[in-house]
């Protein structure tokens, strides 16, 4: 942090538009937005932009905060909804007309049109010419409508000094007198944006790189206004593998989406998002605690992140083995009861729990980990998927009878007990344990594919994995 500002508590905001879910974009600039101030000591605070009052819904700013409080980045201070605040956004753009900077500007909407169509036949950039800028407002008719405009710097140029970005400049004489207060009263996302981030004391806007422009006409507000500039960082948007802008094509769906739809963990995503366009030497896993002790503006990158599924699952992978096994159970729990169209009860989710330690090695979401669980639940006798079923054909039965028998002996039902008895049928036969192994696994689960079999055995406890080895020999014969 700059010297001039080691004097100013940091304040970050997020101020997401509530026409939807929470976009996995806007995520990352919450958690952004949220490290910062916590890796300071500061506050981050929530504004929801809700002046767009046709698209702006209940359920999508519940979404939103849904979406925030799974992530676990809380906010301070109550939340802020831009469009209860109107009176005072328009009551600056009557202040900066009092100043002399702004003006009442009496353009028709076909005067602006026929503009813009000049300029586009003489291929000239699409911008207001000032028209009223220096004219009397007595010229205009008595009624008749208007908007306030800022009237905007014209010599020299203004320049962001961005924690992202570094320095850039824009010539003024490319910034428009733009509007500020429309002729029904209601303000532009321009000047809400800038009076709404005085108010609420926000020392850094940190936020996508497409809103890089947008500083430099906020900037005119804040200067004519004499209110000190924010801190600027401008961080690269998120890109598909492809090197397209991200799109729902690529994941740009809602946060509920990952948690719901692809079974992630918040922990797997907050880490995947905050390595997307940062880093910290070649940390990979990042605790909440390193993230906040870690993260600042400086180890962000200019260029834009590509987001990759396969590193997500993968980081997701290493949560779920390291994640406690009952809260696991308690995430996987409705995704066995949808599959199974059943309730579990206590004793069930008590097996559930005790079957994690087993299921979370193989695992990369929870929904892996809910179809990796079902066989515990199956009612007899089991039907066989296909290679399952081929995998009980030829010798195998006679295998899982010699098997059957061993375990009948078995009077300690631990994995070393089993698997001694399990070893001795195949040394008996003369086979490997894998010959085994593989017809009793889909006798014991109706698959091919399942934890360690001797994990299974304990699971499903001795009179339910012997009745199941018993129905598949009754049904060979």
């Amino acid at each position: 942090m700059g010297a001039s500002e080691e004097n100013r508590p940091v304040v970050t905001r997020f101020a997401p538009s509530p026409t939807g879910f929470l976009h996995i974009g806007g995520a990352r600039t919450a958690l952004f937005n949220w490290l910062f101030s916590r890796h300071h000591g500061g506050k981050f605070l929530l504004r929801i932009e809700d002046t767009d009052r046709a698209r702006s819904t209940e359920p999508a700013i519940e979404a939103i905060l849904d979406g925030l409080r799974w992530l676990g980045l809380d906010w301070d201070d109550e939340t802020v909804f831009q469009f209860s605040r109107a009176k005072r956004h328009a009551e600056v753009a009557y202040q900066l007309l009092e100043q002399g900077d702004a003006y009442k500007c009496f353009a028709t909407p076909e005067e602006l049109a026929e503009l813009r169509e000049q300029q586009r036949a003489a291929k000239l950039p699409m911008r207001y010419d000032g028209r009223w800028r220096d004219r009397d407002p007595a010229e205009a008719p008595e009624g008749t409508p208007f908007v306030i405009r800022l009237k905007a710097e014209r010599e020299g140029e203004s320049v962001i000094e961005d924690r992202v970005q570094g320095r850039v400049v824009v010539r003024n004489a490319e910034l428009d007198d733009m509007i500020l207060l429309r002729s029904d009263g209601t303000p532009t996302y321009m000047l809400a944006v800038v009076v709404d981030d005085q108010d609420m004391g926000v020392t850094h806007v940190i936020r996508g790189d497409d809103h890089l422009n947008n500083a430099f006409r906020q900037l005119g507000i804040i200067k004519a206004m004499g209110w000190p500039e924010p801190v600027y960082a401008h961080v690269p948007l998120i890109h598909g593998a492809d090197g397209a802008k991200l799109s729902k094509r690529h994941g740009a769906l809602g946060v509920d989406a990952y948690r719901d739809e692809m079974g992630l963990l918040p922990e797997a995503v907050c880490n995947y998002l905050l390595r997307l366009g940062w880093g910290h030497g070649d940390a990979e896993i990042i605790s909440r605690d390193q993230a906040i002790e870690w993260f600042d503006l400086g180890n962000v990158g200019r260029s834009p992140s590509r987001f990759d599924f396969k590193k997500l699952e993968n980081l997701n992978a290493h949560y779920i083995r390291e994640a406690d096994d009952s809260r696991l159970a308690a995430l996987v729990a409705p995704r066995v009861e949808t599959r199974l169209d059943t309730v579990l009860d206590d004793d069930a989710r008590t097996l559930l729990t005790a079957a994690m330690a087993a299921l979370k090695p193989r695992a990369k979401t929870l929904d892996e980990l809910a179809e990796g669980a079902l066989f515990l639940f199956e009612t007899r006798p089991l039907s066989l998927d296909e290679k399952a079923a081929t995998l009980l054909g030829g010798d195998a039965t006679a295998l899982l009878e010699k098997t059957g028998g061993a375990l009948q002996g078995v009077a300690d039902w631990t994995v070393p007990a089993l698997e001694e008895a399990v070893r001795q049928v195949a040394e008996d036969a003369g086979i490997g344990l894998g010959k085994i192994a593989q017809p009793l696994r889909a006798a014991l689960t109706g698959r091919a594919t399942s934890p360690g079999i001797f994990d299974v055995l304990v699971l499903l406890g001795r009179d339910e994995a012997l009745g199941r080895i018993s129905d598949q020999i009754k049904q060979a014969e």
